[in-house]
C-alpha cells in the first residue's frame, strides 16, 4: 500500500458525489440483526477493504450496495443515486465468489456472450488483457483454475467500464499464486482511477492492496483507517482482571471483548 490519496478518473471527476454512502444502515433477517447502524462514505478513486470474520455483515452490506437487497432502515446511495439505478447506468460491476460461468464455453466465448447483453462495452480483447488472461481465450472455462476463473469474472465485470468495482471475498479458496496474480490485475486496473471496494477476511490481503481498511465486527464498524492504524487497533490482547460479583453479560458488553473466561477463586 503506497498511497491514501484516491485516484481520479475522468467520469468520476465529473461528479462530486461519494462513490458509496451509507447512513444509519440496519439490516434484519427475522430476529438476526446482521447490520447495525453503519455510517460510511467512500470517495471516488479509493481502494477500500471491508475486513472482518465470517458473519460480520460484510456480504450483507455488499448486497445492499449492489441493490440486491434493501436496508431495513437507513439509506444507501451509489454516486448520489439508488444502487439499482447506478447499476442500470453501468456505473457498477461486481466480482462474486462463485457462479455465473458455463464450463463448456471457452474464456473468450464467455466474455463475448456477456458483452452481447450490453448496448455498449469495452472490446473483448481489451478486457481479457486487463484481466491478465489474454493467453487463455481459447481455454475451456472448466479447464481453468479457480484463480483464472476469478480473473475471467473480473474481465466480465470490466466490460461496462464501471466507475465502481465491488468484490465479495474474491480470493477465497485460491492458492497463494492465484491470489497474487488476481490482485496484480485488480491493482493495475485500479491505478487508472476506478473505485474498488472488496470484502475479505484476510488481513494481509487488505494490508497489501487497500488504501483504506474498514474493520467490521458483528454488523458494526469498529475501525476505519490505514492498514497501520487498523492493525494497531486490531492487535489481540489478553487482559486478566478480578471483578468480584461481575455479571458475565456485562463483561461481554465491554468494547473489544471477543471472549470471556470466568474462573472461580478459592475462598
Amino acid at each position: 500500500m503506497t498511497s491514501t490519496e484516491p485516484r481520479t478518473s475522468a467520469k468520476a471527476s465529473a461528479s462530486q458525489a461519494p462513490a458509496v454512502r451509507l447512513r444509519g444502515v440496519h439490516k434484519h433477517f427475522g430476529d438476526v440483526h446482521a447490520v447495525r447502524g453503519l455510517d460510511l462514505e467512500i470517495r471516488p478513486g479509493e481502494i477500500v477493504a471491508f475486513l472482518g470474520p465470517n458473519g460480520a455483515g460484510k456480504t450483507t452490506t455488499v448486497d445492499m450496495v449492489l441493490g440486491l437487497s434493501r436496508p431495513t432502515a437507513g439509506e444507501v446511495s451509489v454516486f448520489g443515486t439508488d444502487p439499482r439505478t447506478a447499476i442500470a447506468k453501468g456505473l457498477v460491476s461486481a466480482v462474486m465468489q462463485t457462479g455465473g460461468l458455463l464450463k463448456e464455453l471457452t474464456v473468450a466465448e464467455t466474455v463475448r456472450l456477456t458483452a452481447s447483453l450490453f448496448a455498449d462495452t469495452r472490446p473483448v480483447d481489451e478486457v481479457l488483457t486487463r484481466a491478465g488472461i489474454a493467453d487463455l481465450g481459447n481455454r475451456l472455462v472448466g479447464k481453468c483454475s479457480g484463480g483464472q476463473q476469478q480473473r475471467l469474472r473480473f474481465a466480465m465485470a470490466l466490460l461496462s467500464d464501471p466507475e465502481l468495482l465491488i468484490l465479495d471475498e474474491p480470493t477465497t479458496g485460491m492458492d497463494v499464486e492465484g491470489r497474487r496474480d488476481f490482485w496484480s490485475a485488480i491493482r493495475a486496473d485500479a491505478d487508472s482511477g476506478r473505485t474498488v471496494v472488496f470484502a475479505t477476511h484476510y488481513l494481509e490481503e487488505a494490508d497489501a492492496y487497500a488504501d483504506r481498511i474498514v474493520l467490521v465486527r458483528k454488523g458494526k464498524i469498529v475501525a476505519d483507517g490505514t492498514a497501520a492504524e487498523v492493525k494497531a487497533l486490531a492487535a489481540g490482547r489478553t487482559v486478566r482482571a478480578h471483578f468480584p460479583g461481575a455479571d458475565r453479560e456485562q463483561l461481554f458488553a465491554i468494547p473489544g471483548a471477543d471472549s470471556i473466561e470466568v474462573r472461580a477463586t478459592a475462598s
